[in-house]
């Protein structure tokens, strides 16, 4: 461990709330982050943030915390399309970890095949953080992405707005490939469940054309630390299609700060992890149901054994 990675072992949140309900086995945190030394891997030039450091064995204490066994680790869009610092997460849990990487058009196909014998799944399209809102770029942004995994049996995996997927609602119909969407798709818990665009996920999700992750609670709802107004968000999603639902922490919790300099760096969210998955029990009252969440369904998803 070098002396960053030392350094950064106070500043990724540790769960201070003990987990209140029977996790079961083979359990999945379906959104984490590796942000490693930057010496070894450097952050991407057209980032739009730079955030503290979170590194394995961190995660790895937080899981241990939350009793969770599996993991899936996302490329943050700090990294553009460089992957290594998620498999270097990955090559850490072994067996029990499968990542979602960021590809661009110059990422050749033998990076793909080396990838999927890695255990990456799917790509990420990131179409929030950049303020992609305009359709005519998401669009064939979400095509070429569906292109290039199709061949592969990976899944397409969306950060965007609501309003970006009533706009490829169509595409997301038609795709040969799962379709992933992060946080809620996006949706904001004070504009409750009429907000426009939701019932295109909620159709999406029905349909069983899509799966969404109820993660990053914080990001959809103001009302921490218990975000009671994403209740109905998430229990709506799951009556839609509980087997297209999957939960996650969005550890080590990046916060984007427009109006910072991209150089700055910008502290993680201290959110308390036990808290949140303390949470699933009140959106899934049913053991049966949050065992599709946290089990079978991520094991479908991204291919556990």
């Amino acid at each position: 461990m070098t002396m960053n990675d030392r350094s950064a072992l106070s500043k990724a949140a540790q769960p201070s709330t003990p987990v209140n309900f029977d996790i079961p086995a083979g359990a999945c945190d379906c959104h984490t982050h590796i942000h490693g030394d930057p010496e070894r891997f450097p952050f991407f030039a057209g980032r739009v943030y730079t955030p503290e450091l979170a590194s394995p064995e961190e995660m790895s204490a937080l899981h241990k915390a939350l009793h969770i066994e599996r993991v899936v680790i996302v490329t943050p869009s700090v990294y553009g399309p460089d992957n290594s610092s998620t498999l270097y997460g990955m090559k850490a849990r072994g067996a029990t970890a499968r990542g979602v990487a960021v590809i661009d058009d110059n990422t050749p196909e033998s990076d793909l095949d080396a990838m999927n014998k890695q255990g990456f799944r799917g790509i990420r399209l990131n179409l929030a953080t950049g303020g992609v809102n305009d359709p005519t770029v998401g669009r064939p942004r979400f095509s070429a992405a569906v292109e290039r995994v199709k061949a592969r049996g990976w899944h397409v995996q969306l950060f965007t707005s609501l309003a970006m997927i009533s706009a490829i609602k169509d595409l997301v119909a038609a795709s040969p490939v799962p379709v992933v969407f992060d946080h809620f798709g996006g949706a904001q818990a004070e504009l409750g469940l009429d907000q426009p665009g939701f019932a295109d996920l909620l159709e999406l999700v029905k349909s069983g054309k899509a799966y969404v992750k109820i993660s990053g609670a914080y990001r959809a709802s103001k009302l921490g630390p218990d975000y009671a107004d994403a209740a109905p968000l998430a229990k709506a999603l799951i009556a839609a299609n509980v087997d297209r639902i999957v939960w996650g922490t969005d550890w080590p919790h990046p916060d984007s700060v427009p109006g910072r300099k991209v150089t700055d760096v910008t502290p993680l969210l201290q959110i308390d992890d036990g808290r949140l998955l303390n949470q699933l029990p009140v959106w899934a009252p049913d053991a049966a149901i949050r065992n599709k969440i946290l089990v079978d369904n991520p094991a479908r998803l991204y291919g556990f054994g």
